[in-house]
């Protein structure tokens, strides 16, 4: 039955790129060029950390930038520039991280192009990075990005998998990062760049025997890292990605804590913004952030600036 599911899910999504392909659905452009980094599959591929690095590389070479999100798990409805002070609740943990560790203009709204004119007429026509924005077709890009994992090269489509789109979608990919042990072998790759990621944690400050948790995708790579960099755990827990933490969450992991003898805590840096005060009940508590690394980084950022300003033309915005 979920076969039969995914085979219907994988026909609508032929259709909707049909659309788009033919130019029955419409794509708005921006005035400032838009990157778009995104992928195939459902969480846990590091769009954020790599959302992040690329910002940074951008930031080292003086190219203005903001940063275009969805805000996926926010109570908040319409377009809003985020507060780096604010709540998840209003802009969702994801934009919050990044403008917290950018310190750039980070827009949210359900219609990116909406959200995108609002950051061109704040902070003018400027780089647009489309966080997630693969599949959102509706806003032209000018580059794309997409993560791919050996997770995703072997899954299947929704329901009965984890895939979003098939794998031929990344024709329409400019470049793919390949991640997670990911090899190019048996991927439609036709001349398409391809760049390779590592993901990695910086544990400091790590108590000993910590209690390690997080809310995140995959949260078995979380607990396999702090292994890997020489912090094992005494006891585990695992919530729903974006979890917002409660009082209840707090006794379980203080509770789970005592029964382990655990030294105190570690978690990730969006467990963190979604712990909020909570945090202060969970001491020593260790924020582990999440860092990607991109082989030949400046040579990958040439190749991509260098096509988008042979696409755009004279591109004041970007320099190579």
């Amino acid at each position: 039955m979920m076969s039969v599911l995914s085979s219907i899910f994988g026909v609508g999504v032929q259709a909707r790129n049909a659309l788009y392909e033919r130019g029955t659905l419409k794509k708005r452009r921006l005035q400032g060029p838009t990157i778009s980094v995104g992928n195939i599959a459902v969480g846990g591929t590091g769009k954020t950390p790599f959302v992040i690095l690329l910002g940074e590389v951008l930031k080292a070479r003086g190219i203005a930038f903001d940063v275009l999100s969805r805000g996926y798990g926010r109570v908040s409805r319409g377009t809003a520039v985020v507060d780096p002070h604010g709540q998840p609740r209003d802009f969702g943990d994801e934009p919050l991280l990044i403008a917290r560790r950018l310190g750039i203009p980070v827009v949210v709204g359900e219609n990116r192009y909406e959200a995108g004119m609002l950051a061109e007429q704040k902070f003018g026509p400027q780089v647009h990075l489309l966080d997630d924005g693969f599949q959102h077709r509706a806003l032209a890009r000018d580059f794309d990005i997409v993560l791919l994992t050996a997770d995703d090269i072997h899954d299947r489509l929704l329901p009965s998998g984890h895939l979003r789109e098939p794998l031929s979608s990344l024709q329409r990919a400019d470049a793919i990062v390949l991640s997670g042990g990911a090899s190019p072998e048996n991927i439609p790759l036709n001349n398409k760049l391809v760049w390779r990621s590592r993901r990695g944690l910086v544990p400091t400050n790590v108590p000993p025997s910590p209690v390690a948790f997080c809310g995140i995708a995959r949260p078995k790579n979380f607990f396999l890292q702090l292994r890997l960099a020489g912090c094992p755990a005494a006891a585990e827990a695992s919530y729903r990605d974006h979890h917002t933490y409660a009082d209840a969450d707090i006794r379980e992991l203080l509770r789970l804590r005592e029964q382990s003898e655990a030294g105190g805590f570690v978690t990730t840096e969006k467990d963190a913004i979604n712990l909020g005060a909570l945090a202060a009940s969970l001491q020593p508590l260790a924020v582990v952030p999440v860092n990607m690394e991109l082989r030949d980084a400046d040579t990958a950022i040439d190749g991509m600036l260098a096509m988008i300003a042979a696409r755009r033309g004279a591109e004041q915005h970007l320099t190579v």
